[in-house]
């Protein structure tokens, strides 16, 4: 019973990290750019196709370089993804 209640308290505690975890614009495909809240399938894919003819995001602020997404969009973002050195 004991390990159960850990067990679920582990698990709780993982899930509610992983849900404010910032995703990667360098590594997250098109399901985990679609998790970001403000982005949907067209701009996921527009995340990608920059990423693969421009390589990797140098800041999260390029993503202003992709049509749809502006300042106001880029600043609802920020906090919600990053990109790795």
């Amino acid at each position: 019973m004991i390990k159960k209640f850990v067990g679920s308290i582990i698990l709780v505690l993982f899930l509610f990290v992983s849900a404010f975890a910032a995703i990667n614009l360098n590594t997250a495909d098109q399901a985990a750019l679609e998790s970001i809240s403000g982005i949907g399938p067209a701009k996921a894919s527009a995340i990608i196709k920059y990423r693969n003819e421009h390589g990797s995001f140098k800041s999260v602020d390029e993503l202003l370089n992709i049509k749809g997404i502006g300042p106001k969009v880029l600043e609802s973002l920020k906090g919600q993804v990053e990109v790795s050195k």
